[in-house]
């Protein structure tokens, strides 16, 4: 019998969820990753919903199937509105839906901004762990909003002993509202506001950008300690100068050169993509060796895939099901 019904999942669910689950998200994260370098996936390219009265506001669709063990199809709508913050409300949101692999109909709908927060975060310290040379003695933050708040509690659950955090935002108060939030986080860890971008930049061997820059901003990596390890989530913070001379790894090299990433801009400078190392999936794989530091940054731009929402999801409805939550639509289809 065909089952008509639908299942919706909301926000208090999901975080009920994936609360206090970094390494298993991570874990999903980093199967995900494989799943996709193996082939086992298909992930048509995002696309991007503007609008002509706004350069900064979107709305992203990415559909995705995920193969292998997963066996998940699926498609996330995330709006990215910057004008919510002064507002009070969060700059993304976001729904998922998941559809039966052999028949195609929709079976879940869940809050999906929690998810892509999660999984964002996930992936960037998952890249930490395989890129670092050693553990950082401080992480850098530049751009103080929910995405780094997250990737901050992942980068506590992969380096837990740091000792020195340093963040930077144009906005002061978002720094010091920052620091409130990752402190339950780091425990025995100093937190201290930079008074400069390159504060954060000349002391930190590990710097996690998420920012809502549309153009590049930052010239060169000069600065930065020997062998550092940027995590270039918010992907348009560098210029093609601070690219080129470092080792780039990203999540998927179409999906990352395209939308005016610093990826593409540099691409379309040098007419090639011959500066970007490896995927994390084929390092993760062994397909491709670590780059040969040589003193010199390494830069993971992850585009997003969404074959990570998928993973994550799948660890929501898991969790979901045990614990019999979520609402249930009944015939919801016809």
């Amino acid at each position: 019998m065909i089952d008509n019904d639908l299942l919706v999942i909301g926000a208090p669910d999901v975080e009920a969820a994936l609360s206090g689950r970094e390494h298993d998200i991570m874990d999903a994260v980093q199967k995900a990753y494989e799943t996709h370098s193996r082939g086992a996936s298909s992930l048509p390219h995002s696309s991007f919903l503007r609008f002509p009265d706004s350069d900064k506001d979107r709305i992203i669709c990415l559909p995705a199937y995920l193969g292998d063990d997963y066996q998940l199809a699926g498609v996330k709508w995330i709006a990215s509105v910057p004008g919510n913050v002064p507002k009070g409300i969060e700059r993304a949101s976001a729904v998922m839906i998941l559809n039966d692999r052999e028949t195609g109909r929709p079976t879940t709908v869940l809050e999906g901004s929690i998810v892509s927060k999660q999984r964002t975060a996930a992936s960037a310290a998952l890249a930490s762990k395989v890129l670092a040379p050693e553990a950082p003695d401080t992480i850098g933050f530049v751009g103080c909003g929910p995405i780094n708040v997250a990737v901050a509690n992942f980068l506590q659950a992969a380096w837990p002993n740091t000792k020195k955090l340093l963040a930077f935002d144009l906005d002061p108060a978002r720094a010091q509202a920052f620091g409130e939030s990752i402190g339950p986080y780091f425990d025995n860890a100093e937190f201290t506001i930079a008074a400069s971008l390159d504060e954060v930049m000349a002391n930190s061997p590990m710097v996690a950008f998420a920012t809502t820059a549309i153009n590049p901003y930052i010239d060169n990596l000069d600065s930065s300690p020997e062998n550092a390890t940027i995590l270039h989530v918010s992907l348009r913070d560098l210029k093609p100068g601070a690219i080129l001379p470092n080792h780039n790894i990203v999540d998927d090299l179409d999906h990352v050169c395209r939308a005016g990433t610093s990826i593409f801009l540099t691409a379309e400078e040098t007419g090639n993509r011959d500066f970007v190392h490896s995927s994390l999936g084929d390092i993760l794989l062994g397909n491709k060796p670590l780059p040969e530091r040589n003193g010199r940054p390494v830069v993971f731009s992850p585009f997003g895939l969404g074959v990570l929402d998928l993973a994550v999801a799948d660890l929501v409805q898991e969790s979901v099901a045990e614990r019999k939550a979520g609402t249930n639509v009944s015939s919801f289809l016809p």
